[in-house]
């Protein structure tokens, strides 16, 4: 039987590169392909600015959906983490006719990712009660539920996809700053967008509210299009299934020192610990300190500037030779003041110590996942980098899924169980921030083993490559 490709193909494969999306035969990564690149976390950014730091507001506190229903429906996208690896495993390994292995995933994901944004608007109105049709609450709970499944693949499956072509395209050398790179320009299109969500949702609407959405929808895909344009070359040569490792053999290739499930464990503990708090930091706001939507909005812009100086300060630790688990520990121990802060907060009545917390909360998450990827980085050195990236992914959103869940569960169990005759209406939120300090401390008897071991040997991320 005849394998040559249909007609069609070699017609697309004969015409001049200079006129398909195909990368250019170029050694290296310039910096104006890597910013282009750096776009699919722009995209990224955005949408988990909406997830995390202004939906969660506006269905618990201005449409009255019950918290632990938020908490679901926010966690349902990380808790599809696993399939971050098998998205990995299949892009190391996909080849498409015309060449491409990691492109394919890239653009499904993008049109998840849009789908989903497009279709929230819509159903948040028809769960706030506003249509008058009986059976408009059900649909857009399911319209809703679909909605942030489809947000959930669309994150997952272009990040993945996204860090492994970067990783494909830059020389080894440049491996580690273009990775860096990749990670500021998430926290800083979180940053950005943050402001502007607040900007725009400051005073409330649900008509605003569609347009904010609805934007961010059209806004994610026309930068992962950009991105995609001549990034990934073609490639025809067939793929040679007998040197293709098993998704077993993949993860062998990343734990074959043994320090990888330990590593993902803190990894774990560490994502918990910062961010059960994630679908209630804002409603805390909201209703214990009586902040508007948009200054609440900017919590997470608040949070996005203590990440980026996490990273910084990362960086001059571990240039100067510091243990990168100590590093971690060090970001742990800011995170407990941190949450210690919210919870007075509340009970003095003190917004600015409120946002001072969250601050530390966003420096300490910053520089404890910085280190702890440079410990990672070793071990992903002969493994797939796709496997590796989407495994490392996997245990973050699947711990922050978990934990997010559990927060906004805790929140409603905490008023059902607490006497009213406490007189604290912020005593529900304070049960989750003290667990998270005791998640805290779990993840600091956690790093013990892993920093008693050889510091120097593994897990170097090549700091003086950060960027400044």
């Amino acid at each position: 039987m005849s394998t040559r490709p249909p007609r069609a193909i070699r017609l697309w494969r004969a015409l001049p590169a200079q006129l398909l999306p195909f990368a250019d035969a170029v050694e290296g990564l310039p910096l104006a392909r890597l910013m282009r690149l750096a776009l699919i976390q722009v995209s990224v950014g955005i949408a988990l600015t909406l997830l995390n730091g202004t939906l969660n507001r506006v269905m618990i506190v201005e449409i009255g959906i019950p918290a632990w229903q938020v908490a679901a429906f926010i966690a349902l996208p990380l808790l599809l983490a696993p399939v971050r690896a098998l998205f990995g495993f299949k892009s190391d390994t996909h080849r498409s006719a015309l060449g491409w292995r990691r492109v394919p995933y890239i653009w499904m994901g993008t049109m998840a990712l849009f789908g989903g944004l497009a279709l929230m608007p819509m159903s948040l109105l028809l769960m706030s009660g506003m249509s008058t049709s009986a059976g408009a609450p059900i649909a857009g709970h399911i319209g809703a539920l679909f909605a942030f499944f489809l947000i959930g693949v669309g994150i997952h499956m272009t990040q993945t996809a996204g860090l492994a072509l970067a990783c494909d395209l830059a020389p080894v050398e440049r491996r580690p700053r273009v990775v860096a790179l990749l990670y500021v320009a998430l926290l800083l299109a979180m940053l950005v967008s943050a402001i502007a969500f607040g900007a725009i949702l400051d005073d409330f609407t649900p008509r605003r509210l569609f347009e904010a959405v609805s934007g961010a929808a059209m806004v994610a895909a026309a930068f992962n299009l950009i991105a995609l344009w001549k990034q990934e070359g073609r490639n025809s040569a067939p793929v040679d299934e007998t040197a293709s490792l098993s998704l077993a053999q993949a993860w062998q290739a990343f734990d074959r020192s043994g320090r990888a499930r330990r590593l993902l464990v803190t990894v774990a503990l560490v994502t918990a610990g910062f961010n059960m708090q994630d679908v209630l930091l804002e409603p805390y706001g909201g209703e214990i300190l009586h902040l508007s939507v948009g200054a609440t909005t900017m919590l997470t812009a608040i949070w996005a500037v203590g990440s980026l100086g996490g990273f910084w300060f990362a960086a001059k630790r571990l240039r100067e030779g510091v243990d990168p688990y100590m590093c971690a520990a060090q970001g742990i121990l800011i995170g407990i003041p941190g949450f210690s802060a919210v919870i007075f907060s509340g009970a003095l009545d003190m917004p600015l110590l409120f946002r001072f917390g969250a601050l530390l909360i966003g420096l300490g998450g910053g520089l404890a996942s910085v280190s702890l990827l440079s410990a990672a980085t070793g071990l992903a050195e002969e493994a797939r980098f796709g496997f590796a990236v989407g495994a490392w992914g996997a245990a973050q959103a699947l711990s922050a899924g978990i934990a997010t869940a559990t927060g906004g569960a805790l929140r409603d169990m905490g008023r059902e169980l607490l006497p009213a005759s406490l007189g604290r209406p912020d005593a529900a939120y304070a049960i989750v921030y003290h667990l998270e300090i005791a998640l805290l401390f779990g993840a600091l008897i956690a790093l013990g083993p892993l920093a008693s071991r050889d510091r120097r040997a593994n897990g170097r991320f090549a700091m003086p490559e950060f960027p400044a």
